[in-house]
């Protein structure tokens, strides 16, 4: 078959993005080599491909951050998975390819419950889920929870999993539609920021004590009020910036009510195979269970990853968008 990549020549938009010929990787020390079966399309291939993050190579960065297939080659020192197991990875930078070579450490075998595509959806968004509701706050059953972007791949995940633990989850999102979507995954109460004052709404449904904590991936547009929405001693967690980065934050802003701000980052915590291998396993068995259901709402071929990214930016996705190969 044609080998072949989506890359970007520079940091901008998604005009950026052209197809590049590769030839297959050879799996090295302590690698594997995957053929593609689905990719996932995430926030994270946008910060990098506008260079809101650090932009790694001179030139044609191939962009994806998770993915999952079936291993064509094993290098040296692998005993975890061989040729022929399915697999799916997070981690930033090269999954847009139909083939890639990847550290061995990085991959997880998905049971038969699993498919591809449903890996490739939720490698990277349900292991944000995980290290969000397990390690940067520890949802407890009662806890009160806000979640900005309800309605996106990782907020329908969210909001079933906060469920499952026996939090009140207050979801975000624009427009009736969405809002209805986010309902039906979880949330007790969804607010329609583009019709609805978000702080005010949030207060009236916890009888103006404030959320427990607030999960905000949005930023720039939703920061401020996630900041008035938050309880005395409460938790901000900050994990993305979709509407831009909040630029008006002072630490000072956090006396308000002894608050508590953290800004985790997934891959700080996949790097960890121990980590790793548990998060992973407790996502598959949710999964597995019908507690998450996975949402795949959008799939675009590979080579159409740059009209992908436009659906995400201009907020025309809900779900899980993925790119068949």
């Amino acid at each position: 078959m044609m080998t072949y990549a989506m890359a970007a020549a520079r940091p901008g938009g998604s005009d950026m993005i052209r197809r590049i010929e590769i030839d297959v990787p050879a799996a090295g020390a302590g690698e594997v080599v995957i053929a593609h079966d689905a990719i996932g399309i995430n926030f994270i291939d946008i910060y990098i491909r506008t260079g809101a993050y650090p932009w790694p190579v001179d030139k044609d960065l191939i962009l994806g951050s998770e993915g999952a297939g079936i291993i064509t080659a094993v290098g040296e020192g692998v005993s975890h998975v061989a040729v022929g197991d399915r697999v799916g990875y997070t981690l930033p930078n090269g999954a847009y390819a139909t083939h890639r070579a990847i550290n061995a450490d990085m991959v997880v075998k998905l049971p038969d419950a699993i498919t591809s595509d449903v890996a490739a959806a939720i490698m990277l968004k349900g292991l944000t889920v995980a290290y969000l509701v397990q390690d940067s706050h520890v949802v407890q059953a009662g806890d009160t929870v806000l979640f900005h972007a309800a309605a996106g791949g990782v907020g329908l995940l969210a909001g079933q999993w906060l469920k499952s633990l026996g939090a009140t989850a207050i979801g975000t999102a624009g427009g009736p539609d969405k809002c209805a979507l986010a309902a039906a995954h979880g949330y007790d109460h969804v607010i329609d920021y583009k019709s609805e004052d978000v702080v005010t709404r949030v207060m009236e449904i916890t009888g103006n004590a404030g959320v427990d904590v607030a999960y905000d991936s949005v930023g720039k547009d939703t920061f401020a009020g996630t900041l008035a929405s938050v309880k005395r001693h409460g938790r901000i967690v900050a994990f993305g910036q979709s509407s831009g980065p909040y630029a008006d934050f002072k630490i000072a802003d956090l006396g308000a009510g002894s608050l508590h701000l953290t800004r985790p980052t997934l891959f700080h915590f996949a790097t960890s195979r121990p980590w790793l291998e548990a998060a992973s396993e407790t996502l598959f068995g949710l999964v597995g269970d019908g507690t998450l259901k996975v949402n795949i709402n959008q799939r675009f071929p590979l080579e159409e990853a740059a009209a992908a990214h436009e659906a995400l930016v201009a907020r025309q996705t809900t779900g899980c968008t993925i790119l068949d190969v």
